[in-house]
Protein backbone atom coordinates (compact mmCIF):
# COMPACT_ATOMS: atom_id res chain seq x y z
CA UNK A 1 0.00 0.00 0.00
CA UNK A 2 2.24 2.36 1.04
CA UNK A 3 4.13 2.13 -2.65
CA UNK A 4 0.86 2.78 -4.40
CA UNK A 5 0.35 5.96 -1.97
CA UNK A 6 3.15 7.01 -3.11
CA UNK A 7 2.85 6.61 -7.06
CA UNK A 8 -0.75 8.63 -6.37
CA UNK A 9 0.29 11.71 -4.48
CA UNK A 10 0.88 12.47 -0.31
CA UNK A 11 -2.77 11.49 -0.18
CA UNK A 12 -4.14 8.51 1.61
CA UNK A 13 -6.89 6.21 -0.33
CA UNK A 14 -9.84 7.42 -2.41
CA UNK A 15 -11.03 9.87 -0.33
CA UNK A 16 -8.02 12.76 -1.60
CA UNK A 17 -8.65 12.17 -4.73
CA UNK A 18 -12.32 12.89 -4.96
CA UNK A 19 -11.55 16.21 -3.24
CA UNK A 20 -9.03 17.52 -6.06
CA UNK A 21 -11.85 16.76 -8.67
CA UNK A 22 -14.19 18.79 -6.56
CA UNK A 23 -13.13 21.99 -7.17
CA UNK A 24 -14.55 24.07 -9.84
CA UNK A 25 -12.41 25.47 -13.00
CA UNK A 26 -13.77 28.85 -13.03
CA UNK A 27 -11.18 29.95 -15.96
CA UNK A 28 -13.74 29.41 -18.74
CA UNK A 29 -16.38 31.51 -16.93
CA UNK A 30 -14.38 34.50 -16.41
CA UNK A 31 -13.13 34.23 -20.14
CA UNK A 32 -16.78 34.07 -21.37
CA UNK A 33 -18.33 37.06 -18.75
CA UNK A 34 -14.86 39.44 -20.38
CA UNK A 35 -16.74 38.51 -23.44
CA UNK A 36 -19.94 38.99 -22.91
CA UNK A 37 -18.71 42.50 -21.22
CA UNK A 38 -16.74 43.20 -24.12
CA UNK A 39 -19.89 43.20 -26.66
CA UNK A 40 -22.07 44.98 -24.08
CA UNK A 41 -19.81 48.13 -23.86
CA UNK A 42 -19.35 47.99 -27.43
CA UNK A 43 -23.53 47.83 -28.67
CA UNK A 44 -24.67 49.97 -25.91
CA UNK A 45 -23.24 53.43 -26.75
CA UNK A 46 -24.89 52.51 -30.80
CA UNK A 47 -28.21 51.88 -29.13
CA UNK A 48 -28.20 55.05 -26.90
CA UNK A 49 -26.30 57.04 -29.42
CA UNK A 50 -28.70 60.08 -30.48
CA UNK A 51 -28.87 63.98 -31.57
CA UNK A 52 -29.58 66.57 -28.88
CA UNK A 53 -32.36 68.35 -29.82
CA UNK A 54 -35.69 70.47 -28.39
CA UNK A 55 -38.81 69.01 -30.26
CA UNK A 56 -41.44 70.56 -30.62
CA UNK A 57 -44.68 70.04 -28.15
CA UNK A 58 -48.15 69.89 -29.84
CA UNK A 59 -50.10 73.28 -30.20
CA UNK A 60 -53.58 74.10 -31.64
CA UNK A 61 -53.14 77.67 -32.95
CA UNK A 62 -56.58 79.22 -34.39
CA UNK A 63 -55.86 79.95 -37.76
CA UNK A 64 -56.47 83.49 -38.99
CA UNK A 65 -57.64 83.69 -42.35
CA UNK A 66 -56.65 86.77 -44.28
CA UNK A 67 -57.97 87.14 -48.07
CA UNK A 68 -54.11 86.81 -49.18
CA UNK A 69 -53.35 83.66 -47.80
CA UNK A 70 -53.34 80.59 -50.15
CA UNK A 71 -54.92 77.20 -49.00
CA UNK A 72 -54.09 74.41 -50.99
CA UNK A 73 -55.62 70.89 -50.55
CA UNK A 74 -55.46 67.63 -51.35
CA UNK A 75 -58.65 64.94 -51.31
CA UNK A 76 -58.93 61.36 -50.94
CA UNK A 77 -58.04 60.87 -54.52
CA UNK A 78 -55.01 63.08 -54.05
CA UNK A 79 -56.01 65.87 -56.03
CA UNK A 80 -54.35 69.14 -55.24
CA UNK A 81 -56.65 72.57 -55.18
CA UNK A 82 -56.14 75.57 -55.26
CA UNK A 83 -59.14 76.84 -52.94
CA UNK A 84 -61.73 75.38 -54.49
CA UNK A 85 -59.97 74.56 -58.20
CA UNK A 86 -58.24 71.69 -58.91
CA UNK A 87 -54.70 72.29 -59.93
CA UNK A 88 -53.78 69.92 -62.94
CA UNK A 89 -50.04 70.34 -62.87
CA UNK A 90 -46.85 70.47 -60.53
CA UNK A 91 -46.07 73.00 -63.25
CA UNK A 92 -49.05 75.05 -63.37
CA UNK A 93 -48.95 74.69 -59.57
CA UNK A 94 -44.94 76.11 -58.84
CA UNK A 95 -46.14 78.77 -61.77
CA UNK A 96 -49.19 80.47 -59.52
CA UNK A 97 -46.55 79.86 -56.45
CA UNK A 98 -43.97 82.00 -58.05
CA UNK A 99 -46.13 84.74 -58.87
CA UNK A 100 -48.13 84.59 -55.41
CA UNK A 101 -44.56 85.00 -54.14
CA UNK A 102 -43.73 88.06 -55.99
CA UNK A 103 -46.39 89.89 -53.66
CA UNK A 104 -45.23 92.19 -50.64
CA UNK A 105 -46.40 91.02 -47.83
CA UNK A 106 -45.49 87.37 -48.82
CA UNK A 107 -48.64 85.33 -48.35
CA UNK A 108 -49.07 82.09 -46.02
CA UNK A 109 -49.71 79.32 -47.37
CA UNK A 110 -52.21 76.48 -45.39
CA UNK A 111 -51.98 72.90 -46.52
CA UNK A 112 -55.14 70.90 -45.64
CA UNK A 113 -54.93 67.46 -46.73
CA UNK A 114 -57.57 64.58 -46.71
CA UNK A 115 -57.09 61.81 -43.52
CA UNK A 116 -56.92 59.30 -46.33
CA UNK A 117 -54.64 61.31 -48.84
CA UNK A 118 -51.21 60.29 -49.53
CA UNK A 119 -47.98 61.93 -47.96
CA UNK A 120 -47.15 62.33 -52.14
CA UNK A 121 -48.95 65.32 -53.16
CA UNK A 122 -48.68 66.83 -49.83
CA UNK A 123 -44.97 66.36 -50.51
CA UNK A 124 -45.13 68.03 -53.90
CA UNK A 125 -47.09 70.90 -52.72
CA UNK A 126 -44.35 71.42 -49.74
CA UNK A 127 -41.35 71.33 -51.99
CA UNK A 128 -43.10 73.86 -54.75
CA UNK A 129 -43.92 76.24 -52.20
CA UNK A 130 -40.07 76.18 -51.24
CA UNK A 131 -39.14 76.80 -54.88
CA UNK A 132 -41.45 79.42 -54.94
CA UNK A 133 -39.56 81.13 -52.28
CA UNK A 134 -42.52 80.99 -49.60
CA UNK A 135 -41.73 80.97 -46.24
CA UNK A 136 -44.43 80.38 -43.93
CA UNK A 137 -46.42 77.30 -44.70
CA UNK A 138 -49.16 75.97 -42.18
CA UNK A 139 -50.53 72.88 -42.11
CA UNK A 140 -54.44 72.57 -41.24
CA UNK A 141 -55.90 70.10 -38.66
CA UNK A 142 -58.81 69.43 -36.81
CA UNK A 143 -58.51 70.05 -33.11
CA UNK A 144 -58.61 66.92 -30.80
CA UNK A 145 -61.84 66.48 -29.29
CA UNK A 146 -62.44 67.73 -25.59
CA UNK A 147 -63.94 65.03 -23.08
Amino acid sequence: MKGRNARFGQGHGKGDEDAVMSAINTTPLVDVMLVLLIIFLITVPVVTQTVKMALPKETNIPTQTKPENIVLGVDTGNTIYWNTTPVKTQEELLARLVKEAKKDPQPEVHIRGDLAAKYGPIGRIVLAVQQAGIVKIAFITEPPPRN
